[in-house]
């Protein structure tokens, strides 16, 4: 059963990281996009930017889950170092339900402030220009997808630091 447990645990920690490389590689991407349309072509899109800085808040929410999962943050590592063996396990776990409770945080807070979002970006508007007139076509998004990664990194944020809880006991 515990080896049923450690598969299902790596495997989510692969798909984490699977992701901060795809959100990076997106990220650089769109900035070379970007950069390429504005200075070269002189015809920059509008979207470029919003993209690339959404792709750099999910990755950096993503990874902090797959930090607090790891226990690679740097908070306090050197001073665990020099304590002693038993009062350094009880003060990472006591960080660990730190961890876990600013999860808990950014999950209520996060559904609240996505349910309250309201506006699109209209950076991912079009439009066309027709003998009727200029013609809105509607491939907005909303502005709540962006925020969506708050109550999910609260989620995945919680969930890691209660794996590398369990995992110390």
């Amino acid at each position: 059963m515990l080896k049923f447990f450690n598969n299902i645990d790596r495997f989510i920690h692969r798909t984490l990281e699977a992701m901060c490389s795809l959100l990076l590689a997106a990220m650089v991407g769109f900035t070379l996009y970007n950069v390429t349309m504005r200075y070269v072509f002189n015809n920059p899109p509008v979207w470029g930017d919003l993209l690339t800085v959404l792709s750099n808040i999910w990755l950096m929410f993503i990874a902090l889950s797959l930090t607090a999962r790891d226990n690679e943050h740097i908070a306090l590592n050197l001073i665990y170092e020099k304590l002693p063996n038993k009062l350094s396990l009880y003060i990472r776990q006591f960080w660990k339900l730190m961890i876990m409770a600013i999860g808990i945080v950014l999950i209520i807070y996060g559904f609240e402030l996505v349910e309250g979002m309201r506006g699109k970006y209209w950076e991912m508007w079009y439009f066309e220009i027709s003998f009727q007139g200029i013609e809105f076509k509607e491939n907005y998004m909303p502005k709540k997808y962006a925020v969506a990664i708050l109550p999910l990194a609260g989620f995945l944020t919680t969930i890691g630091a209660a794996i590398s809880f369990v995992k110390k006991v």
